[in-house]
């Protein structure tokens, strides 16, 4: 009986301190949760998965030969899908002069992760004889809409 006693109390010892590791857990992620100060293991963003908006805004944009295209100026996110809808590309021009803007849509871009560049999986001659537009008239607000759906569609 004396053995089955201690038995019982090594487990209810256990339980305890199960309970107090437990709690301890808790403790911290509370702590964590109201610092804002993670103490936890870092986790990798590999295979990359997410971005932030502000590390998209202006990485570089080459092609498939690794032309350089252009640098991402802005991103336009549908509100109703809570979607990527395109991405607005700077391209060309030199000292302001002469700069268009290109709304790409979401999908003809891909990340590289080894360059940290996008890759726009179309040729350089397919972007300049796109519709562009100035930053007073933004796709979707306008019938630029329209010919930029109806552009990249065609050529996707």
């Amino acid at each position: 009986m004396k053995a089955t006693e201690d038995q019982q109390m090594g487990e209810d010892q256990q339980m305890r301190e199960g309970k107090i590791k437990s709690v301890a857990k808790t403790d911290k992620l509370t702590e964590d949760d109201l610092t804002g100060i993670n103490h936890g293991e870092l986790y990798s963003n590999s295979p990359l998965k997410y971005l932030t908006v502000l590390s998209i805004i202006g990485d570089k944009v080459h092609n498939e030969i690794d032309e350089h295209m252009g640098e991402i100026k802005d991103i336009m996110i549908d509100l109703i899908t809570g979607k990527i809808d395109y991405f607005i590309i700077e391209f060309g021009g030199f000292l302001g002069i002469g700069i268009k803007y290109f709304a790409i849509p979401f999908d003809l871009l891909q990340v590289d992760p080894d360059k940290k560049l996008f890759i726009f999986r179309q040729k350089r001659e397919a972007l300049e004889q796109a519709p562009g537009f100035d930053m007073d008239h933004w796709p979707d607000t306008n019938i630029h809409f329209e010919k930029v759906h109806s552009y990249w569609s065609f050529m996707g």
